[in-house]
């Protein structure tokens, strides 16, 4: 079966899992979202032998998928040709316990017989470094162990575990448990405790669900946009990944494959922005958390673009041998160069990010003096470098220009420290800021705009057309009735919009000629659209986005624009980020209705 992007991820914020259209685990990492595969099958071609963990029903004719309403827990129905029938819920234990948090770095199943008597087959066949099988050993009890590179795990199960080790099919008369975690004994009997475990984490699930401020309509596109964006942070540290995969191709054979299983400064910011519109200041407040070790380690210098989940600079960018890829599409990569790039969009986005916390009330850990003075180290690097050449916001890998996008960030840094110096009743820090970020509108006013073309340009030295100058907006830059925003806008139209789709940029880059539309900017389009009085326009781009997300309600990176094909690492946060906030922007108030 050629693997595809309709994909259902589970998780708890320490480990996470994608789940197949067959029920069939075909990729998670062990220990945490940014280590080695434990399941692999996804980038291993077509017909992967290896690196997948799979529940089968015999002679099954009909599969369903679903979420339990407002978590990330999963409820796969089989069916034969006779009307046999089971169900698998799949889940990572996510819940408080007395002493705290219980995330453990495990994955739970329960398969239930609904109807007859169906037979099933358990094929559970993890890999370590990367492709490479490993061989089970079986226990004195009812487990089997599993070695996957630093990790020893155990397959605790209910089941007979002889019969699931060669892999025969047998009948499931009573519902049988499998919990594959820790190598450690288990200590409660297998049954009680997953059902405690299931009832607990779904009670957690929907109780943070319940908590969210969302917006009247599209609310279920929404919940499972934040619930999946949440999946995405790293608990232990706050860390919040771009996608959970590595090495998606944005389109067939196009070269660009890259893993996106690390912190992006910028990524992570528009998340956290995203989720303060609902109201999930437990994501901000962790992330502000790994912010604040971020800038403590620069000392005040070059801050990279990204980090590893638990704040590790070095992400040495490699092509791991044995795995064909994603459809056969080379190659596999673990860890980015882009590490080791310069981005000064970076010290906007840090500010961006921290700058609630001088205000909100409701934070645990509001913002004070040692936070601003460590902001305005930083504040000082945007200052410095705002008309510096840099890798960008795409990451060129060959070339550096000034970018107007990173310009802009640069001037969000300063004009917001500004009103943070404010907020402390430092009106001399609030002056000298909006001085320096008044000063780098000016500039940027000047080198940026081509009066030719009536556009900012997305560089000082050229003429490039790139989506996004549409974030000039929601970054405050300029009004949407701003004659230079209207006419930038229907240059970028006229250039980079394929019907309802729009590409980052239409010009050649170190991989040649994009061929896929890049997902986030058609929601930059959709905010645009709305804020320039086109909101029947937008309502309608918006429902079209909509209707092209996978079964479980998620979007990739990337759209061919022609055939609607999803490309690109899975989930990805810029691209749900998109949901809530067009949602958030574009819905009827709740007071329509009360």
């Amino acid at each position: 079966m050629q693997p595809d992007l309709n994909l259902w991820p589970i998780g708890n914020c320490q480990v996470s899992a994608l789940i197949d259209s067959s029920g069939r685990y075909v990729w998670a990492c062990v220990p945490r979202v940014d280590g080695e595969p434990l399941f692999s099958a996804l980038l291993d071609g077509d017909d992967p032998q290896n690196g997948f963990w799979d529940i089968s029903l015999e002679g099954v004719v009909k599969t369903e998928i679903a979420y339990l309403r407002n978590t990330p827990v999963l409820i796969t129905r089989h069916e034969d040709e006779a009307g046999n029938a089971i169900e698998v819920i799949d889940f990572c234990p996510d819940y408080r316990q007395r002493v705290g948090p219980y995330r453990p770095v495990a994955f739970a199943r329960i398969v239930r017989p609904l109807h007859g008597s169906p037979r099933i087959r358990v094929r559970l066949r993890p890999v370590t470094g990367w492709s490479e099988p490993v061989q089970a050993k079986r226990g004195s009890g009812n487990y089997l162990r599993f070695r996957i590179g630093v990790v020893s795990l155990r397959l605790t199960m209910s089941a007979p575990v002889g019969i699931v080790q060669e892999e025969r099919a047998f009948r499931l008369e009573s519902a049988a448990y499998f919990f594959l975690g820790p190598d450690e004994p288990f200590l409660r009997e297998i049954g009680n405790a997953l059902e405690g475990m299931l009832e607990s984490t779904v009670l957690h699930w929907q109780s943070w669900v319940r908590g969210l401020a969302i917006p009247l309509e599209w609310q279920s596109a929404v919940i499972r946009a934040a619930i999946t964006l949440k999946l995405c942070q790293h608990a232990e540290t706050g860390a919040i990944v771009a996608a959970l995969t590595t090495s998606i191709p944005e389109h067939h054979g196009s070269q660009r494959n890259w893993d996106y299983r690390f912190c992006w400064i910028r990524d992570a910011y528009y998340t956290v922005q995203a989720l303060n519109r609902l109201g999930a200041l437990d994501v901000l407040e962790s992330y502000l958390a790994f912010l604040r070790n971020v800038v403590d380690a620069a000392r005040g210098g070059h801050i990279q673009p990204l980090y590893g989940v638990l704040g590790e600079p070095d992400l040495e960018e490699r092509i791991v041998p044995g795995l064909a890829g994603y459809r056969g599409f080379g190659p596999v990569r673990e860890g980015n160069q882009a590490a080791g790039q310069i981005q000064h969009d970076a010290y906007g986005q840090i500010v961006l990010s921290s700058a609630q916390a001088f205000f909100d009330e409701r934070l645990f850990r509001p913002a004070g003096e040692e936070d601003f003075l460590a902001l305005e180290r930083v504040g000082q690097r945007a200052w410095e470098n705002y008309d510096q050449p840099d890798a960008g916001l795409w990451e060129l890998r060959n070339s550096e220009w000034v970018h107007t996008y990173s310009s802009v960030m640069c001037w969000a840094a300063c004009d917001r420290l500004a009103n943070a110096a404010a907020a402390l009743g430092k009106a001399d820090r609030a002056r000298f800021w909006q001085k320096r970020a008044n000063h780098i509108r000016a500039h940027i006013e000047r080198a940026a705009w081509r009066p030719d073309s009536q556009c900012f340009s997305a560089t000082f030295e050229g003429e490039q057309f790139d989506a996004s100058m549409l974030q000039m907006l929601d970054l405050r830059f300029i009004r949407p009735d701003d004659s230079r925003f209207l006419t930038t806008l229907a240059a970028l139209e006229k250039q980079l919009r394929r019907g309802t789709h729009m590409l980052r940029y239409a010009s050649e880059d170190d991989f040649g000629l994009p061929q896929t539309a890049f997902n986030v900017c058609t929601f930059w389009l959709i905010e645009a659209l709305h804020l320039t009085g086109r909101t029947e326009e937008a309502r309608g781009l918006f429902e079209g986005i909509l209707a092209q997300r996978t079964p479980s309600g998620l979007l990739s990176e990337d759209i061919d624009p022609t055939t609607g094909e999803l490309w690109g690492n899975f989930p990805q946060t810029y691209s749900l980020v998109g949901i809530i906030n067009c949602a958030t922007l574009l819905s009827r108030p709740w007071s329509t209705i009360r």
